[in-house]
């Protein structure tokens, strides 16, 4: 993917008042707005070795049982979901104020062939959801020396 900068400003205003268009630039272009609007997915390293797979998915902030982990044929899904709820009741006012924090996200991974189903298993620790995933006993190659001759 190649990023294109676009000009902004077809008029150079910043001689005429240049604080108050850096402002504006800047309130416009700020990462925390572009955060809130932009969902999120979680980073995910996928692993193999000889006797299983792992993804590890980075999802600080929740806990265990956030997760629902659901296997479907040949596809893994991983997805999360929290819901907190602040309240904060006023001494002096007569409302109460009620903020609602909602995350969720969801990610799919299309399983090889050689996948044991029955062993699976995941552990939440530190932020970071680790998935193993076995493979069959015949996937396993075993290792042995050829000689040259």
């Amino acid at each position: 993917m190649a990023l294109i900068k676009f000009p902004n400003r077809t008029v150079n205003t910043d001689g005429v008042n240049p604080f108050v268009n850096s402002v504006f630039d800047n309130l416009f272009n700020d990462s925390f707005i572009s955060d809130r609007l932009v969902t999120r997915v979680p980073a995910v390293n996928i692993t193999e070795s000889e006797v299983a797979f792992t993804i590890e998915l980075a999802a600080p902030g929740l806990q265990k049982e956030d997760f629902k982990i659901n296997v479907d044929k040949n596809i893994i899904s991983i997805s999360a979901e929290k819901v907190e709820d602040k309240e904060m009741e006023g001494s002096e006012k007569l409302y109460n104020k009620k903020e609602f924090n909602y995350n969720s996200f969801s990610r799919s991974f299309t399983l090889p062939e050689t996948v044991d189903y029955s062993n699976i298993d995941a552990a939440y620790a530190d932020g970071i959801l680790k998935v193993k995933i076995g493979k069959k006993e015949d996937a396993i190659i075993a290792k042995r020396s050829i000689e040259v001759r």
